[in-house]
């Protein structure tokens, strides 16, 4: 089976009896190489110490005299972050139970860190997937999308990679026309699916989203195997072509967008984004369910952003399903 996702550091996990990621050293090792929390050669020589004593003891315990001894505010509020986001995790005992904690407790964290939790997470619950078009569309829960449109049709390409061509543009037109730009970029197809393997890090391939039910479908077998995967549920996920004369009886926003759009049809009033993802979930096992909603579906709505990017909340899966018992770990 390829490898993917490398970058996630799924390699450096080892599964329990339960098929979850307990922490590793080596795990918290590569958080403590992340450029956000590696001290940069101004730093002072408290940081340079911390860095190293947990390079050496990456489970070791830091108090808070030694992060007020950090001179740069912007450093200290990092290394707080980081030691939250590794402290939880080690106290849940694996990665999965530290993620749905930190969610249902509302702890805040750097988007970069919750993402990184996501992708790894995903990781562990695709693993085994042969399907580009699964992986592609599970790129959307941990990285921003940028909306591309052309002949009508959506298209999702990563957004960090479409600023980096931007900025190409604006620093050298010449090479950006020859490279082609956005419309440069490689839309993922069954013709060159094979090629995803050997550069699904890079996250340079688009999504055809709007033009083919692959992509749709795709994303459906991702939400349904993140969903088994963190809650347990046997569940089945179909991509809807429309969203009319639904029985709108539980929703749940997979995005922001998605949120506001599910909102103003339960209203009734005119939708205030662009709906772009419509998705049918079925619980088999209704006795998961409330009283009121076994048998009935639930629908997962997937908006366009203002400034045409899709921004994916995959907590909102974990938080808003009408389960009997809303137990995430």
């Amino acid at each position: 089976m390829p490898e993917f996702w490398v970058a996630s550091g799924h390699h450096l996990t080892r599964l329990d009896n339960a098929g979850r990621m307990t922490v590793t050293d080596e795990l918290i090792l590569a958080w403590l190489a992340r450029p956000e929390v590696l001290p940069p050669p101004e730093a002072c020589a408290a940081e340079r110490t911390l860095h190293k004593r947990l390079m050496d003891q990456p489970r070791a315990k830091v108090s808070d005299m030694e992060l007020i001894a950090l001179q740069d505010p912007d450093a200290r509020e990092n290394w707080r972050f980081l030691l939250t986001l590794r402290d939880r995790l080690i106290a849940a005992g694996t990665v999965e139970n530290g993620y749905a904690q930190i969610v249902q407790d509302g702890i805040t964290l750097p988007v970069v860190f919750m993402s990184q939790l996501v992708q790894l997470i995903l990781r562990n619950a695709l693993d085994g997937c042969d399907d580009p078009q699964v992986l592609r569309a599970a790129e959307c829960f941990f990285r921003p999308q940028r909306s591309h449109i052309q002949n009508d049709t959506l298209f999702l390409a990563d957004e960090e990679l479409v600023q980096l061509l931007e900025q190409e543009m604006h620093s050298s037109p010449l090479t950006a026309m020859l490279s082609g730009g956005i419309d440069g970029l490689d839309v993922l197809s069954a013709d060159n699916d094979w090629t995803y393997w050997s550069r699904s890090d890079a996250h340079t391939m688009v999504l055809n989203f709007g033009g083919d039910a692959a992509a749709r479908a795709g994303m459906a077998t991702a939400i349904a195997g993140y969903l088994r995967h963190m809650l347990g549920l046997d569940c089945t996920v179909t991509a809807q072509a429309s969203a009319d004369n639904i029985d709108l009886r539980w929703f749940v926003g997979l995005d922001q967008a998605g949120t506001a759009i599910g909102n103003a049809l339960w209203n009734k009033q005119p939708m205030p984004a662009t709906l772009v993802g419509l998705f049918r979930l079925d619980i088999a096992d209704h006795s998961r369910v409330t009283p009121d909603l076994r048998g009935q579906p639930i629908w997962l709505f997937l908006g366009l952003g203002a400034d045409g990017a899709v921004r994916i909340k995959p907590q909102n899966l974990l938080t808003g399903l009408p389960l009997a018992a809303p137990v995430l770990n």
